[in-house]
């Protein structure tokens, strides 16, 4: 396929996502890293590389918009070494707000709430030594979904491996290989946002339109 003359608009405020023709798929690509988010109502490509992490994929199944993020939740809450699961937590308002922010901006470009179905990934425990936050992620997840009653359509969630993830907004077709043996930038990657978190808990709250 020949590349098409322009990489396509981005929306206002995704300028930084790093976006890309690429001949093997035979698209733009738009990656995304961890902590990012990234809506679409072009035809591209959306991509990430999870290991304990979660990315979700959300689109509006009738207009054809929708947007993937790729997120972790903080290990500790403020001087606890552990998790907290109230609904004023940090962990859990972390996770709200990485969730609720890019449903908003979806909402906000003319999606539909009740057009909106979610596909799940990630969650893996990729280092036994470590604690299993994938697993504190799925949770999270999981109840969140149950809780905002959105339509879960699929998931691929747990297990041992780091997942490359290919989203398509456009018609909601997702692709997932399982990385067998270990990247080192994942775990890099991983550990880096995940102190960043560590040192910089969320302020704010975010509403749903």
């Amino acid at each position: 396929m020949i590349q098409p003359s322009a990489l396509p608009r981005a929306l206002p405020g995704y300028e930084q996502i790093k976006r890309y023709w690429d001949h093997h798929h035979a698209g733009y690509i738009a990656k995304i890293l961890p902590g990012e988010y990234y809506v679409t109502r072009h035809d591209e490509i959306l991509t990430t590389v999870v290991g304990s992490c979660i990315s979700a994929c959300i689109r509006d199944s009738v207009n054809g918009i929708g947007g993937m993020n790729h997120f972790m939740l903080p290990t500790h809450v403020a001087c606890k070494n552990k998790w907290e699961y109230t609904n004023v937590s940090v962990a859990s308002r972390y996770g709200s707000f990485a969730m609720e922010h890019m449903i908003n901006e979806i909402l906000k470009y003319g999606g539909n709430r009740r057009n909106l179905e979610v596909k799940l990934f990630g969650g893996g425990r990729i280092m036994q030594n470590m604690a299993n936050i994938g697993q504190k992620n799925i949770e999270f997840i999981k109840n969140y979904i149950q809780t905002e009653g959105l339509t879960l359509l699929a998931e691929d969630l747990g297990d041992i491996y780091p997942r490359k993830i290919l989203y398509y907004p456009v018609n909601g077709r997702v692709r997932v290989k399982k990385l067998r043996s270990m990247e080192q930038s994942v775990l890099v990657r991983e550990n880096a946002y995940r102190r960043n978190l560590e040192k910089q808990p969320l302020a704010g709250d975010v509403d749903l339109f």
